[in-house]
């Protein structure tokens, strides 16, 4: 079993028990609300494989627009995907700018005080991304070792708050996207960048010539969509990924972006 599959296993103990519509019996499907064809507002990054990134013909793909697609297909509704910074994501989801965020947001009891979230959805470990070969360092302690070393991270997310507490501040660079830390490593500019493990798989994916490290940074945490506070579309989300999930629709969809390959 592969250390991906492994973590996953614990998304059971960390899914949040999901409202559904309608009564339910063994084979008997829920009674959906129609949204009509409503158009949600997706706030999306565009540079955060295999969740929303652009592929060699310069289409928007990923698992957050199969995912939401999947979502709107039951509830009739119509996914509009907004390109947004990461910066500014979580500000304009507390908002209302948009209806609900993607792009792999950790939950947080923090965030949790601006935001409203969904059940959580998926379970990951923080890795150390590093060039392919590497071999000084096999832990942030002995990454700590080399004289002169460097961090590299993103502004804002929880990785950074990891890579801050594990190493000296001084030591870590924080960029405006992850594309911009990973182009960092490649150059040889850093020795590593904190980053979640699926994305960190994302990117080795689409770039090569990365590796990540075995051990785990912080533990296990949990991802979830975020939505402006006392959104009604937060129960109706919550019971279409428990239908995703039942069908065996949503193992899918993450098989297609996450072990493809």
């Amino acid at each position: 079993m592969s250390r991906t599959k492994a973590i996953l296993l614990f998304l059971s103990v960390l899914l949040i028990a999901v409202p559904v519509f309608g009564t339910i019996a063994q084979d008997a499907s829920p009674a959906w609300p129609d949204l009509g064809g409503r158009e949600i507002v997706i706030a999306v990054e565009n540079a955060y494989p295999p969740y929303n990134f652009y592929n060699e013909n310069n289409e928007a793909v990923g698992w957050d627009y199969d995912t939401f697609n999947a979502i709107c297909a039951l509830l009739n509704c119509v996914p509009v995907f907004e390109e947004v910074g990461w910066d500014g994501m979580l500000a304009g989801i507390a908002t209302g700018q948009w209806d609900v965020a993607g792009d792999g947001i950790t939950y947080t009891v923090a965030r949790d005080e601006s935001v409203d979230f969904s059940s959580l959805y998926q379970a990951y470990d923080e890795a150390l991304l590093v060039r392919e070969g590497e071999d000084r360092f096999t832990d942030p302690e002995s990454l700590k070792a080399l004289p002169e070393y460097r961090v590299a991270t993103q502004v804002g997310t929880t990785n950074e708050i990891t890579a801050k507490s594990l190493f000296a501040e001084d030591r870590v660079l924080s960029f405006d996207t992850f594309g911009a830390a990973i182009e960092a490593l490649l150059n040889d500019d850093v020795d590593a960048v904190v980053v979640d493990r699926p994305a960190a798989e994302g990117y080795i994916e689409a770039q090569g010539g990365m590796m990540t490290l075995p051990g785990s940074l912080a533990g296990i945490e949990g991802l979830a969509f975020a939505f402006p506070p006392g959104s009604e579309l937060v129960p109706y989300i919550n019971a279409a990924m428990w239908s995703l999930q039942a069908t065996g629709e949503w193992d899918a969809i993450y098989v297609k972006w996450f072990e493809s390959n």
